[in-house]
């Protein structure tokens, strides 16, 4: 939570405060001066008399006591700063803006941090250092520009990055979007972005606060804040979307497994912002074009009209539309005849709607009216209108800023002539409404939006598992290699996860025990190489014993080999499923095609551990592949509760057992009314 004194304070100063506009110093204080901040304004200067029209004090010793400081001064001189101010002059908040602490070298983080520890112990709040500061409705309290007027109807923006805040800012007004409230937490020394929501969710209220909140993170520092905060907001009628930066890796990592190769960073944040219920964005145009759906009405369906005078920006929504899962339905029958009517020659009702470029405001307005009332299988409206120049287009503005408050179909604008149009796209802006430049970013977003499902952080219910059995297995493992295969199959075994008959041998002689044990045919694998395939260490449809030693005798002349698996084979399609500890959030369980496959398509969905039955199967149903599990053109598939089941006893596994850092089930073979587990890795 952060301090009353940090969010409202009553009187601030600004230490480092001049008169030089172009320093950020100087900046601050015009700023504070400009937002006609309502409370006693203090500056600290030992060279200035008077700083932009107000008393300048020499030291900290002169001032009385002041809610907020804000800090424009060398990193080594803000430690001496904050201790007196917190100590002598009851101060409770802190915006540090200048750099040189963690982001520069080990003295700096070392003084950072001695500074948070001290604002710790009176019970205060720190934004920084190393930020552009704060923007809210008590203050301006940034040394930037453009400074938003803030809005309760604006998103609230909090970015780990000063810089990216406000070109975020630039890219959103430019738009029409709205700000109400803007944190840069920069190094974040003692408040977060996660602390900041949480602030927001618990200083929520329904009548004053923004419902639209924007995020900018570089690190995830508390990732159960997140989840908590950010699927409570969205509980209580708020949106959020945030962009992860640094989720790629410079070089190539060594896999250990399929399951390494595939849940990188991105994936696990991809599955903690899903679970949050935070739509994903990769980029700051993407970030801004969703916070402006956020601001129309709720899109409840797949289908789409797309309207239009330009039919090359139709074709490419359309695209950007479809690829990302929506549906631009053909619009056939009777309404659509008698639509066609009121439309010049020339014109195409079946979606996209082509009203041509000497269509009319009239003709506009009537499109809207049959997707609104005639045409029950539209679920939202996409307008693009834009102008060549030749005449003036704010009726048809003023229209479809009329049909956009009364229809309760959502209508997104697409205005691209932001020159030939600026005055009349101006005027939509006037009244609140945000535009769309771009058709196919608009098309992209949308359906991200759409796509992302409600939080899920409901408590979960462990599966039953023999704990003490895995325990044993896992005690007696050296931390942070893998179990060996015969501990990894019992561990599954305990987990009441199937498997295929199996058997462990050192070398062919072995072979003549195990005869009457595993039913022919038999699959032959290497132990001890991770990717098996690879290295020739995998013989399938094996029935004769000779044929088998010689096997035997093949592989265990394989590099890193240490004995020979012997399966009963068992048919069917390969399937995967696997979990990675990622460092910060948790356990990520991925679920998809197997076999060589995983790492080819990368057709897999990934969630967070813990998780129940409903989030499994929503998993396996949002695959590219599922209907190969459903089965189709013929070919048998699988019982997809099996598989859910499978992914739910992991997810039990992994919360019992968190020091388990990567486990690979792959492949599993699925048949119409079983799954088994024929290889498994097991990392602790």
């Amino acid at each position: 939570m952060l301090h009353s004194k940090l969010t409202d304070p009553k009187s601030i100063v600004v230490i480092g405060g001049s008169n030089d506009r172009h320093k950020p110093g100087g900046k601050m204080v015009e700023n504070l001066l400009s937002g006609h901040f309502p409370g006693k304004l203090y500056i600290v200067n030992p060279r200035e008399e008077r700083v932009q029209g107000l008393k300048c004090y020499h030291s900290i010793d002169e001032l009385p006591n002041v809610d907020l400081a804000i800090l424009a001064i060398p990193a080594s001189y803000c430690y001496p700063a904050v201790k007196n101010l917190s100590e002598n002059k009851k101060t409770r908040g802190f915006i540090i803006i200048s750099a040189g602490f963690s982001e520069g070298d080990d003295k700096g983080s070392d003084l950072e941090e001695k500074i948070a520890k001290q604002v710790d112990s009176v019970g205060g709040s720190l934004i920084g250092p190393n930020c552009i500061g704060v923007i809210n409705r008590s203050y301006q309290g940034v040394f930037t520009s453009p400074i938003p007027k803030p809005s309760s109807k604006g998103a609230d923006l909090v970015s780990g990055s000063g810089a990216t805040a406000v070109f975020l800012m630039e890219t959103g007004m430019v738009m029409g979007l709205r700000f109400n409230e803007v944190y840069s937490v920069g190094n974040s020394a003692q408040t977060c972005v996660e602390d900041v929501l949480e602030h927001m969710d618990e200083t929520f209220d329904p009548e004053s606060s923004s419902k639209i909140k924007l995020l900018y993170l570089e690190v995830i520092k508390k990732p159960e804040k997140l989840l908590k905060h950010a699927a409570s907001l969205i509980k209580k009628g708020c949106r959020i979307a945030a962009i992860k930066a640094g989720t790629s890796e410079a070089g190539i990592r060594a896999a250990s497994s399929h399951t390494g190769a595939i849940a990188s960073s991105d994936v696990a944040v991809r599955a903690l912002f899903k679970k949050a219920g935070i739509v994903y964005c990769s980029g700051r145009f993407e970030l801004i074009t969703v916070a402006s759906i956020f601001n129309y009405k709720e899109l409840k369906g797949k289908n789409i009209a797309v309207i239009t005078h330009a039919g090359g920006s139709a074709v490419m929504l359309t695209d950007a539309l479809e690829k990302g899962g929506l549906k631009v339905p053909s619009l056939e029958g009777e309404s659509a005849t008698e639509l066609e009517g009121y439309l010049h020659p020339g014109s195409s009702v079946t979606n996209p709607i082509d009203f041509l470029a000497t269509g009319t405001a009239d003709q506009l307005g009537i499109i809207i009216d049959y997707c609104e009332h005639q045409f029950d299988e539209i679920d939202g409206m996409v307008v693009v209108f834009g102008s060549a120049g030749l005449f003036n287009v704010q009726n048809v503005y003023k229209v479809l800023n009329v049909k956009m408050d009364f229809c309760k179909k959502p209508i997104y604008p697409v205005l691209p002539s932001l020159i030939n149009a600026q005055k009349e796209i101006d005027y939509i802006r006037s009244r609140g409404r945000v535009n769309f430049p771009d058709e196919v970013l608009l098309g992209t977003a949308l359906a991200e939006v759409y796509n992302s499902p409600p939080p899920r952080v409901e408590k979960v219910k462990a599966h039953p598992i023999d704990t003490d059995r895995i325990k044993k297995i896992i005690d007696k493992n050296k931390k942070g290699t893998y179990l060996d295969s015969f501990d990894a199959f019992e561990v599954l075994d305990a987990c009441a996860i199937p498997n295929a008959p199996i058997r462990y041998i050192k070398n062919e002689e072995e072979l003549n025990a195990i005869e009457k044990d595993i039913p022919k045919p038999w699959v032959i694998k290497v132990s001890g190489p991770i990717h098996k395939t690879d290295v020739q260490g995998v013989t399938l449809n094996v029935n004769s014993n000779d044929f088998a030693k010689k096997e035997i005798k093949r592989m265990l002349k394989i590099k890193d080999a240490d004995g020979i698996i012997i399966q009963q084979m068992v048919k069917g399609f390969e399937l995967f499923a696997g979990a990675k500890k990622e460092d910060r959030i948790g356990h990520v369980v991925l679920v998809g095609l197997g076999g060589i496959y995983i790492e080819i398509l990368k057709d897999v969905q990934a969630t967070l551990a813990p998780f129940n039955k409903k989030e499994a199967l929503n998993m396996i149903r949002r695959l590219r592949s599922y209907p190969l599990i459903k089965g189709s053109r013929g070919q048998k598939g699988s019982d997809e509760k099996l598989l859910a089941d499978i992914l739910v006893k992991i997810s039990s596994l992994l919360e019992s057992f968190p020091q388990i850092t990567e486990l690979d089930l792959n492949p599993l073979i699925a048949n119409e009314d079983q799954i088994h587990c024929v290889d498994v890795r097991i990392k602790c």
